[in-house]
Order: C-alpha cells, then structure tokens, then sequence
C-alpha cells in the first residue's frame, strides 16, 4: 500500500547524545548560540536560585521558543489549552506537566501513548534539574532554573 505524500509519519529515535555532550553541556551550547539578549533572559533564569524556571524549545517546530513555568506550573500537550503547545500527533493532548515541588520542579507524564524521555530515559516522574533534556514526540526541550541544592 502506497502512502500519500500529504500522510505524516513521525519516527521516534533515542540515540546516544550527538557529542556525547552532557545535559548541561547541551544547555550551555545552545545559550551560547543565541544572541545577547536572549542569554540574558535565560541568565536571568538561571540566577533564580530555583524560585524562576524555563522551558525552552532545542530541536523541533518552533526551535527557540521559551515559555515560563510558573508557581502553578505549566501543562504540556497537543491541546491548544497548553500551557507548551506541542502541535503533532506524537504528542498525546495532555501529555505531561511541570509542576513546582518542595525542593525544585518535578516532571510528571499524564499517561502518555508514546511516553516522555528525560536525557533519554523513559520516565513517569522525576525530579528536573537545569540542563535536562525533555524528549515527548519529535521535541526536545530543554529545562533551566537557578541551582536549588548541590546535586552532583
């Protein structure tokens, strides 16, 4: 059976980090890319001592874009209600949320089809830490906020 050339396919891969550069590595590759005013906000950010965190597109539609994750904390999905609006249907409508925890933010997977990957593992919830890369469908984010402990 032939498919259209309209019909969209989406293939997820989980392969080794192009590099091998480390979560944080990632991060402080992708800032230092950008102009400077946009390494300012994002500084800014990582200033915070963790009360202030972002989300920040790396690879898919809509590369760059930056959405805040406030007090509430902020949904992720194909609804349009989204607080990050992910617009393909590898993404499930209400697919994960951030939220803000005691001691920092935690990731939590709403019970997705296709799942949610942070530096390539599958997670259900977890802790963030800045630099983390957060994988749902083709898109790859990246999390940023201050340092809230000492994590090694």
């Amino acid at each position: 059976m032939e498919q259209s050339p309209n019909e969209l396919t989406s293939t997820l891969h989980l392969s080794p980090r192009e590099f091998n550069l480390s979560p944080a590595g990632i991060l402080e590759e992708y800032i230092a890319s950008l102009e400077e005013a946009d390494r300012a906000v994002i500084e800014e950010i990582q200033l915070s001592s963790g009360d202030k965190a972002m989300v920040l597109i790396h690879r898919g539609e809509n590369k760059g874009s930056r959405y805040l994750v406030t007090k509430d904390g902020i949904s992720i999905g194909r609804s349009t209600k989204s607080g990050i609006f992910l617009d393909d249907v590898t993404v499930s409508r209400a697919h994960a949320v951030i939220e803000k925890s005691g001691s920092g933010y935690l990731l939590r997977d709403c019970g997705s089809l296709n799942g949610t990957y942070i530096n390539n593992t599958s997670v259900n919830e977890i802790e963030l830490r800045s630099g983390d890369e957060i994988q749902i469908g083709k898109f790859h984010l990246l999390f940023v906020t201050g340092s809230t402990s000492t994590k090694i």
